[in-house]
């Protein structure tokens, strides 16, 4: 895959970027209104949910700025989707599971799994750690969302498969960029792979091995 650009598929990017941002910040707002947070723990917990992983990417890559910094639109975007999301929430009296939290959270990780690996991609970095970028860029910001409402983060302690999905998606993104697929046929197949397997081990039941001790 060119790493030279053209407009239209650095476009095709930050459409993706912005997908993955939302998906994972309305993740964040219903893990928020779960836990009863005002509309400041709100904005923070919608925040670090979505800008967590790719700040995290962008540290390890050392890309400055941040790329939130670079689409300062994108933070105006989350603070307007949470204003509109609690007023929603409230009004129409939803009832917010753990279930509803999974399906954003399955879109977000499968965009950002792959706007991770292709941030490491096209800095010649070794395809492990392009994969790496990707699984850290999907999975970081849940992290930081669970720990600031105060659990164990589910990727964690639930044995369900989570960043074992985003990395299978990632290495079909480097399978893609190897054949010299599109950037929309690469991410198409990486979001398909990661968020259906995720999606598949919800619905299922899917769990990893735990950790057997006496």
């Amino acid at each position: 895959m060119n790493t030279t650009l053209p407009h239209w598929v650095q476009l095709f990017h930050l459409l993706i970027e912005l997908g993955g941002t939302l998906a994972f910040a309305m993740s964040g707002i219903l893990a928020a209104a779960r836990k009863r947070l005002d509309a400041v723990g709100v904005f923070v917990v919608a925040f670090i949910t979505a800008f967590g992983g790719g700040t995290l990417r962008d540290i390890l890559l050392d890309q400055r700025p941040f790329f939130w910094v670079r689409q300062v639109e994108w933070v105006w975007v989350v603070l307007g989707l949470c204003a509109v999301s609690m007023l929603l929430l409230k009004k129409h009296h939803f009832a917010i599971t753990e279930r509803a939290i999974e399906w954003p959270d399955a879109l977000g990780l499968g965009l950002f799994a792959a706007t991770g690996v292709h941030q490491a991609l096209a800095q010649d970095m070794p395809v492990l750690i392009a994969v790496m970028m990707g699984v850290v860029t999907g999975v970081f910001g849940g992290v930081l969302r669970d720990m600031v409402c105060n659990e164990i983060p589910t990727t964690f302690k639930d044995r369900s498969p989570y960043a074992l999905c985003a990395f299978a998606g990632a290495w079909v993104y480097v399978l893609g960029w190897t054949l010299d697929l599109s950037l929309p046929a690469a991410v198409s197949a990486c979001v398909l792979v990661t968020a259906g397997l995720r999606v598949l081990s919800v619905l299922g039941g899917w769990k990893l091995p735990d950790w057997k001790h006496e």
